[in-house]
């Protein structure tokens, strides 16, 4: 099978440098991944000017019914995800992928409104190909830098595949209907390459294991024993990545509106080029935190990462409302951030947090439950802005959630830090 382990590249990788490996595998999962978004993004990249169904403008019903199906692929990945055995993820990879593509040849064939639909089926895999790839990482010593360049495909993935939208409706005269598979297939062979690179990767070593705990399958049982174990802690972070993805996917989704509303429109040169400044300095913090050995102390300075972007995202914006700070780098600076904290949880927190009590499971499982929740606020409240505030522009009610995302991040962040510091040593002598 193309897919099937190979013995020398295997044992290659097994023998290989600490930073040949962490390349490696940080290509895998960056490919697999940056490639993922093409069969999901692309779309956004069109406008649908003029076209509505049921009342709504036609870009944001897509953007809804597919952000419909992403949640409940979110849902069901709780169960899913946390329960897949390592065996089953590179067929179990193959299959959503082949799903969400076979959805946007379905876009491209049924007739405008109609093909609607299409974008629920598309949105209904797509949602758990994160924590089928990230398996491949967690647990490790190295998991935070993988997890950086992995965790950077959610920061210029976005960008490149809606400049490429763009590229390929305007040099290759490719319609609206039909750019979004034609997108897709362009980078489909950059998507086989990054899961046959994950497919070589061995699992993590007895001194992985000794760093960060066996990660292993959770089942029904483990979960909520889990969840009993740390409910504030769990409670207070769903809110924190609420806040998070609806500012995200708020960016994300209307990235274009909201540039051509501060006069850059049809650039796709700066949507590149923001989101490649963004990845590079989270990259470079996010991976530095290997350097920190002590699970403890890599779980705090998590909040404090936290904490602090919560007043970046206020002084900035307050900043730019006061005309001493421009767009460009305002934007720039909004990204980076919102990335920090959301890229912290995907690599950093929830890693270090079962690494630090000791607490064989996975991330799959915790990163499944704030995702869910945190999708779907996001489609609520994009229902909200476009029923019931549909005369205010993107610029003002991005501009409007950067305060209330950050009054948000930094309060919670202090209230997760006193939790963990005042129940710390009851919970480890429960484990012990």
């Amino acid at each position: 099978m193309l897919f099937s382990r190979n013995n020398q590249t295997h044992q290659w990788l097994q023998r290989a440098s600490p930073s040949v490996f962490v390349i490696f595998c940080g290509l895998a999962s960056f490919i697999t991944y940056t490639s993922m978004y093409a069969f999901r993004k692309p779309f956004t990249a069109a406008t649908y000017t003029g076209i509505h169904l049921w009342g709504i403008d036609y870009k944001i019903v897509l953007i809804i019914l597919q952000l419909f199906g992403y949640t409940i692929s979110k849902f069901l990945g709780i169960k899913i995800v946390a329960e897949l055995p390592p065996n089953k993820r590179i067929p179990f990879l193959l299959k959503l992928m082949g799903l969400s593509w076979i959805s946007l040849l379905l876009f491209g064939i049924i007739p405008v409104p109609y093909n609607a639909p299409c974008l629920f089926l598309n949105g209904l895999p797509l949602g758990m190909i994160w924590g089928v790839v990230f398996s491949f990482l967690e647990g490790r010593r190295f998991t935070e830098l993988l997890g950086a360049f992995m965790a950077s495909s959610f920061i210029v993935a976005s960008g490149i595949v809606k400049a490429g939208g763009l590229v390929v409706m305007s040099s290759l005269g490719v319609n609206e209907e039909w750019m979004p598979f034609v997108t897709g297939l362009l980078f489909l062979p950059f998507l086989l390459l990054g899961i046959w690179m994950l497919a070589q990767i061995p699992p993590p070593d007895a001194i992985d294991q000794a760093l960060r705990t066996l990660r292993k399958p959770m089942n029904g049982y483990q979960r909520k024993r889990f969840f009993r174990k740390f409910a504030p802690a769990m409670i207070l972070s769903v809110i924190i990545y609420l806040a998070l993805t609806i500012f995200r996917d708020m960016r994300d989704n209307f990235a274009i509106e909201i540039w051509a509303q501060l006069g850059y429109q049809q650039a796709p040169g700066i949507l590149v080029f923001s989101e490649l400044t963004i990845a590079f300095f989270v990259l470079i913090l996010i991976g530095s935190m290997i350097l920190i050995k002590k699970n403890r102390n890599a779980l705090y300075t998590a909040l404090y990462m936290i904490f602090s972007s919560g007043i970046l995202l206020i002084v900035m914006t307050l900043l730019f409302n006061l005309k001493f700070l421009g767009p460009v780098l305002w934007m720039i600076m909004m990204g980076f951030a919102l990335y920090l904290p959301y890229i912290t949880f995907h690599t950093i927190f929830f890693e270090r947090w079962i690494a630090h009590f000791r607490f064989r499971g996975n991330m799959g499982f915790l990163m499944y439950v704030v995702d869910a929740v945190g999708y779907l606020g996001s489609m609520l409240v994009l229902l909200y802005k476009n029923l019931g505030e549909k005369n205010i522009s993107w610029l003002s009610f991005f501009m409007r959630s950067s305060y209330q995302v950050g009054i948000l991040l930094g309060i919670l962040s202090l209230l997760l830090l006193i939790y963990f510091t005042r129940k710390e040593k009851s919970i480890l002598k429960q484990f012990s």
